[in-house]
């Protein structure tokens, strides 16, 4: 019944996945979808368990994530870190505290069905990149069962298929969607780049064609910006970087103001993080908010996403994210399906 091909696989970036496997993705999301609307039983984990751990909090990927396992006829084990011995690279361990990732690994390896984790930030002490270290590590170590990336500080993979789901019943396909992701203030400065990383190389995966729209100095990772072009060219789509708000709305189907920090303030780039350097950078950019004026700049079908949570009255204002225009909440429903395809087709059966 399903692809053989995904089971057992990890799911940490699109990257890792074809633009023709993530196209079976989406199609597997939009049958389970239906099912779930018409009420028809879908338990293809059935007594199956998924551990999650969660260094950080979380509204809709753990709820769909549950929600998801539940509706798959399976079981989602909630993991607090703070409440075990902390998962730690070699290095980081404290005694009776933490305990090695890959002896974590190992152990739910034997135990379960799948691991999925969410680590950015505060936890790992805003390293860029270390975050998705850990990740790959319990990758590495969990040899027989997947590793599904719920967040880390470079990518969210499972965002980013939402928001192609959700880009898709939209407008019917790719092909010829302006696909904008834009940076927006927000008074915090805590927002790592993983949402943007991952929704402009989803889009290119499918041959939308992606703007990325930030002010100077909010760059993104300079290897998620060589693959997304690459994706872009592969796919027949485009990608283009511009440093105006209004300008890369011009025309667009999708817009996708999202904050997030500067990679030159926090480490490996910087020695430390310099949130007071940030925050002046956010602070000289207040006008990058999404609102109705520039809602009229796009495509009279033009409609508004975010990951969400957003800060609204800084990022977008309420006309928007509650007005016609909106696809934020569609969004938000499509992480449940997303993922109970990406679980179903990873996780052993």
């Amino acid at each position: 019944m399903f692809d053989q091909s995904f089971k057992g696989r990890d799911f940490i970036t699109i990257l890792d996945y074809t633009q023709e496997e993530v196209i079976k993705i989406l199609d597997f999301a939009a049958e389970l979808k239906a099912k779930f609307k018409a009420g028809i039983p879908h338990k293809y984990l059935e007594d199956q368990t998924l551990f999650m751990i969660f260094y950080n909090q979380s509204l809709r990927t753990r709820n769909s994530f549950e929600a998801g396992m539940t509706q798959l006829g399976g079981h989602a084990h909630y993991l607090d870190p703070g409440k075990i011995y902390t998962p730690a690279l070699e290095g980081d361990e404290v005694a009776y505290s933490t305990e090695r990732v890959s002896d974590v690994a190992r152990v739910l390896d034997r135990m379960g069905h799948g691991i999925s984790i969410r680590m950015y930030g505060d936890p790992v002490g805003w390293q860029n990149g270390k975050a998705n270290r850990i990740v790959r590590e319990f990758a590495k170590w969990a040899e027989r069962i997947p590793v599904i990336n719920m967040e880390c500080d470079v990518y969210h993979p499972c965002q980013g298929m939402a928001d192609i789901m959700t880009v898709r019943e939209h407008f019917g396909g790719f092909k010829g969607v302006k696909f904008v992701m834009s940076w927006a203030y927000s008074p915090s400065v805590h927002k790592p780049l993983s949402v943007p990383h991952s929704a402009i190389i989803a889009a290119a995966t499918v041959g939308c064609d992606v703007v990325l729209a930030h002010p100077e100095g909010l760059e993104l990772d300079d290897d998620i910006l060589a693959a997304t072009k690459t994706r872009a060219e592969e796919s027949g789509g485009s990608f283009e970087i511009m440093n105006d708000m209004e300008a890369a709305f011009e025309g667009a189907h999708v817009v996708y103001p999202k904050a997030w920090t500067s990679k030159y303030n926090i480490p490996p780039i910087a020695d430390k993080p310099e949130l007071e350097a940030t925050q002046a950078l956010f602070d000289a950019n207040k006008g990058w908010i999404c609102d109705a004026a520039k809602m009229k700049l796009a495509s009279p079908d033009v409609k508004y996403m975010h990951c969400l949570p957003c800060d609204r009255g800084y990022e977008v204002t309420d006309e928007v994210i509650d007005g016609p225009q909106s696809a934020a909440f569609d969004e938000a429903e499509n992480r449940l399906h997303a993922q109970k395809a990406v679980m179903a087709l990873t996780m052993d059966r």
